[in-house]
């Protein structure tokens, strides 16, 4: 992971957001996010891995984070990877095939989310929702 100023403000930010929060398996929420940046090699798809929840998990807004000093850039791909509610997945995963920042980081973000070996005791939706993460990653990879 790059350290830079934007990289810790982004690793602030997520912590405080995501600090009381708990995954599916009962971990701290915040190794998910900092898992996704890990897989990142620059700074802008590092940044938007750590906050691609933040909007989504929180009262946070864009606004907010233009506010804070983030590139138009990352605030343009965590608005594409935050799912709007009544949207349908696949429609959201479409959306995000238009911004390559938000393609690799929901990429990582997808296979975090797919390895069953998280969970201690994998249930039918927990592979119901491997499966259509699955299905999310093989559209994000198909050639526009």
């Amino acid at each position: 992971m790059i350290y830079t100023p934007q990289t810790k403000k982004a690793i602030n930010l997520m912590f405080e957001v995501h600090k009381e929060q708990r995954d599916k398996s009962g971990l701290p929420y915040v190794f998910h996010p900092f898992h996704v940046a890990e897989q990142m090699e620059d700074e802008t798809t590092t940044v938007v891995a750590l906050l691609h929840d933040v909007v989504e998990d929180s009262d946070c807004t864009l606004e907010d984070l233009r506010r804070m000093g983030f590139s138009e850039e990352v605030c343009e791909a965590i608005d594409l990877m935050t799912h709007r509610e009544g949207m349908p997945y696949m429609e959201y995963v479409q959306r995000i095939k238009t911004n390559p920042v938000a393609v690799k980081v929901k990429l990582a973000d997808l296979r975090h989310n797919s390895d069953m070996t998280r969970l201690e005791e994998p249930n039918e939706w927990d592979v119901k929702r491997a499966e259509k993460y699955r299905e999310a990653i093989r559209l994000l990879l198909e050639s526009s």
